[in-house]
């Protein structure tokens, strides 16, 4: 590729081509590819200024214009203008949130690299984004698939226990993702889903520390690939060290959800993944924003403030007694408020809310964070060095960290990419057909009762089918769709894990916490379908909902945590084999989920449905109804 767009690219005396990023008409050491990435960012650094050094401990959200054309005003969550934190506050780091169709985020990459060639030494941006495979739409967490291929959520890839699977999707979201100039993954997510009220369980991989290391390795692998390369997407692993631990499930996003306590002392569970992690090169780890609660390690009470705060878990644990010297990048926003429309969500300062913005950016910096995530506060940081309050050789550790990420990603030397390309590569049809057959592997056959013909699934053709939660046309070509339950031979009813709906806080309403029961309404008028006609209930476990009251309702019962219409009635129909198995296991009832230890897997007492459960579908002797 060698898009038109972008610097000309200029020959040294000695042949190399290079691209003149600072505009002096020399190849500098920086800007020599046949340099190693430690050489180049040690020549470039005595070169910045202290704005593009601060510039460049930035990293927040950046949203898209028009038919790919640069946001030249606030969005609905960004603060300012592409020009502003790009040229004005020498920004080079973003998370892009929703995209156009692949040719404009191309197009749009493009543009925005364009633009960072303004400033003195030409540094490159680096694009991010939250996991867009799956189905979740929350603008704190992930996005829908839309134009890229569709998957099962994380914890569906570990619902089908496929090492292999979860490498290749990650191979897919790696060339999806650099097509359109997105070179940083802020995921994989490897906290443990310990507590079953949490609402962020769909983006890990279950409960199982050994599983999930293992499937985080796997993800590492088809990302980033052994080391960074030009060929690479750089991860964030997340968040250490382990966020599932939520004193009664309460996400640490809000101030209800601030505290995590290790009533079981598992703590070392909860960090094994990010060993792994580290042990596979990882290129950057994000604290979460919990504050530990009467947590010690080796002996020593740990201060009880946020994670990114914590100095004795960032630079103690992290990067003392584990060795880490990639990138920290805190959480969102722990230094300023976050005002959207007319919500805000209160800064994530957990442990110290009575300090200003200054003091908790200094506190963040003393703990040993290398980069701010979501904030653009760039003025903060160079009047904390002016003032004296921070050496400016702090900076350049972090600096030093980010700027080796860019090199070793080749973004110095072509960060642009083919619209042409992106177009051909983004949601292909081989990458959505290895999506759909993902999604349907993931089905979890809870329960499969026999009948007069019969276990209830696979379910034969020809059949009338009433639906509630399904899109009739998915049916086409297999069933007949019908609107009365009394005609029907069986019904699908489909539906959500439930929640408690919250909508004060910014981001709230798309968190999906509170009880995991059933309404007793709803329970009643399925019971009273189920006496009409065979009843198959599916529903989407983005958390560990009571299923208890469904299974004497339901012929037949599934689990699916990210699947389409279609995919799930593959998988019912045997035409894709479901064999997706339970990545924690289902609570018989609230009273065990609300007597059970947050940092324990599998500590509701008598499970309706054990980890790892999962039924295989019996070969249907004929295809006739």
């Amino acid at each position: 590729m060698n898009p038109t767009t972008g610097l000309q690219t200029l020959t040294a005396p000695d042949g190399t081509k290079f691209r003149d990023l600072n505009g002096n008409g020399v190849m500098d050491p920086y800007e020599n590819p046949q340099l190693s990435a430690e050489e180049r960012v040690a020549d470039l650094i005595p070169r910045l200024s202290l704005e593009e050094k601060a510039g460049l401990m930035f990293h927040t959200v950046i949203e898209t214009g028009p038919e790919g054309t640069l946001l030249e005003r606030p969005g609905n969550i960004s603060k300012s203008a592409t020009s502003v934190v790009v040229l004005d506050k020498k920004m080079n780091h973003f998370n892009v949130h929703a995209l156009g169709t692949p040719r404009e985020a191309a197009r749009w990459s493009n543009a925005l690299q364009k633009l960072a060639e303004g400033n003195p030494h030409g540094i490159p941006v680096t694009i991010s984004t939250d996991p867009r495979h799956a189905f979740i739409e929350n603008s704190g967490v992930s996005f829908k698939a839309n134009h890229f291929s569709q998957w099962p959520e994380p914890i569906g890839l570990a619902a089908t226990g496929d090492r292999e699977l979860i490498r290749r999707f990650a191979e897919i979201a790696r060339q999806e993702y650099t097509a359109v100039g997105i070179r940083a993954a802020l995921h994989p997510t490897v906290d443990l889903a310990t507590e079953p009220r949490w609402a962020r369980q769909a983006g890990t991989f279950g409960q199982d520390w050994q599983r999930t290391s293992d499937f985080a390795t796997a993800y590492l692998e088809g990302l980033q690939g052994g080391t960074l390369s030009a060929d690479s997407v750089a991860c964030t692993t997340k968040h250490f060290p382990g966020g599932g631990p939520q004193k009664d499930g309460e996400d640490a996003h809000f101030p209800y959800g601030r505290e995590q306590t290790y009533t079981g002392g598992r703590f070392e569970e909860h960090l094994e993944p990010f060993k792994t992690a580290i042990a596979h090169n990882t290129s950057a780890i994000m604290p979460y924003y919990g504050m530990p609660v009467g947590l010690e390690i080796d002996g020593e009470r740990v201060e009880e403030v946020g994670f990114g705060y914590n100095k004795q878990i960032i630079t103690g644990l992290l990067r003392e007694k584990l060795g880490y010297d990639g990138v920290v990048l805190s959480d969102w926003e722990l230094v300023n408020d976050n005002i959207v429309g007319d919500q805000v969500l209160p800064a994530r300062a957990w442990g110290v809310e009575h300090l200003t913005a200054p003091q908790r950016m200094l506190k963040i910096l003393n703990a040993g964070v290398d980069q701010f995530g979501g904030e653009e506060c760039t003025g903060l940081l160079i009047d904390l060095v002016r003032e004296g309050l921070v050496d400016e050789e702090r900076l350049d550790a972090s600096v030093r960290r980010l700027l080796l990420v860019k090199f070793q990603l080749g973004l110095f030397d072509n960060p642009y990419v083919d619209e042409d390309a992106a177009a051909e590569t983004v949601g292909n049809p081989r990458f959505q057909q290895e999506g759909h057959n993902a999604q349907a592997q993931s089905v979890t056959i809870l329960t499969n009762q026999s009948t007069g013909n019969g276990q209830s699934l696979p379910m034969p053709p020809g059949l009338n089918i009433y639906l509630e939660g399904m899109n009739p046309a998915s049916l086409e070509g297999f069933a007949t769709p019908v609107t009365d339950p009394e005609s029907a031979d069986v019904a699908i009813v489909r539906l959500h894990a439930p929640w408690d709906h919250r909508d004060d806080l910014f981001l709230e309403a798309w968190f999906h916490a509170g009880s995991l029961e059933f309404p007793p309404g709803l329970i009643h008028r399925l019971r009273t379908l189920a006496q009409k006609v065979p009843l198959i209930i599916d529903v989407a476990l983005d958390r560990p909902a009571i299923l208890t009251p469904l299974v004497d309702i339901a012929a037949a019962l599934t689990g699916t945590f990210g699947v389409s219409d279609k995919a799930f009635l593959d998988a019912i129909t045997g035409v894709i084999p479901a064999r997706g198995r339970l990545p924690f296991e289902i609570p018989a009832s609230m009273d065990g989920v609300r007597t059970s230890r947050p940092d324990v897997p599998g500590d509701t007492g008598v499970p309706l449905f054990a980890f790892d459960h999962g039924l295989a579908l019996p070969v249907r002797d004929s295809v006739s109804p």
